[in-house]
């Protein structure tokens, strides 16, 4: 096997999540030695680190400014970050140029991405909410159709059952009752909401929700629009597509950390971030009261990982303590 291979399967376990806990080279060459074959130079180590942290799609980054190594967040759904480009330049057709936008523009679009999707995970945590992420729909050779088909997240709301100390009654209780344990939201991110494409991003929001109990937009930018709003809150009457924009602009965006320390903020770092959005409510998500599990099957085969959210929330449910973590 490979040296480049074997790091990308030991790195994972190695690395810290938090860019704060960083590992300086030396130790991490000594704690890497322990998990791979061949004799390797030390010399050659750092170099693979070197150029592994330089490739997004490796388990190993660089601290920016600074000493150490990291374990770089989970990529940006490869289909979803390209409408996403598609969508901001809707409008500004000048911007594109005859190659396409530059690799600047795409890195910070990509960024604002990254860090919008860590801030949507940390606020529904912090109101009591799991998140699951959807990734191998959205792979780089995953049909265009799947943008249709699976959110980029769903929202878990167990209504109570998230407190440990008080989850065993909830379950039972809920049981007794024949309610069901959890509701499911699923979420469509963008950055910001267009004329040129707000209808798409509801209608995709709708066909992808159709299995869930509801479906939401979530969008980092402000709806300052009236006209706008207005639009988005009568397709919300026809179609129940919550709408909730997060009162975060361009600069505000790239002002805040990066995504690894978003997602791993202490509570006074979460709530100072939390502090920096304005939440606003353009429409509530019209809920349903049960999955619809015709709909589920009929995508289940396109993706595992329907089958991995499922069997996610069953072990919850079975040991009546939801799980803190989406699995890997």
């Amino acid at each position: 096997m490979s040296l480049r291979k074997q790091l990308n399967d030991a790195l994972p376990e190695i690395l810290p999540a938090n860019p704060r806990d960083a590992i300086k080279g030396t130790e991490l060459i000594r704690l890497i030695r322990m998990r791979i074959e061949g004799n390797y130079s030390d010399a050659s180590l750092r170099y693979h680190f070197s150029i592994m942290s330089c490739d997004p799609g490796s388990p190993i980054a660089k601290v920016e400014k600074g000493q150490g190594y990291y374990r770089r967040t989970a990529p940006v759904p490869v289909l979803s970050s390209a409408q996403e480009i598609l969508s901001l330049q809707q409008g500004r057709l000048d911007d594109l140029g005859p190659d396409g936008p530059n690799k600047e523009v795409i890195d910070i679009a990509l960024m604002r991405v990254k860090k919008f999707r860590a801030i949507v995970q940390r606020w529904a945590e912090y109101n009591g909410r799991q998140t699951f992420i959807f990734r191998e729909p959205f792979a780089a050779k995953a049909p265009v159709g799947n943008l249709w088909k699976f959110p980029e997240m769903c929202l878990v709301d167990w209504e109570g059952g998230m407190d440990r100390d008080e989850a065993h009654g909830i379950f039972r209780m809920k049981q007794h009752l024949n309610i069901p344990s959890f509701r499911l939201v699923s979420a469509r991110l963008r950055i910001q909401a267009g004329i040129h494409s707000f209808r798409e991003d509801v209608y995709q929001a709708l066909s992808s929700s159709e299995w869930a109990n509801g479906g939401e937009i979530f969008y980092a930018e402000p709806i300052q629009d009236e006209a706008l709003a207005e639009a988005f809150r009568r397709l919300n009457a026809k179609f129940g597509i919550g709408i909730t924009s997060f009162g975060l602009d361009p600069l505000t965006l790239d002002d805040l950390p990066r995504p690894a320390e978003i997602l791993n903020a202490h509570p006074r770092e979460t709530e100072a971030l939390m502090s920096r959005l304005d939440i606003n409510r353009i429409a509530s998500t019209n809920m349903n009261q049960h999955i619809d599990w015709t709909a589920l099957e009929s995508v289940r085969n396109d993706s595992s990982e329907i089958d991995t959210l499922f069997n996610w929330l069953s072990e919850g449910i079975q040991t009546e303590r939801p799980q803190n973590h989406q699995p890997e």
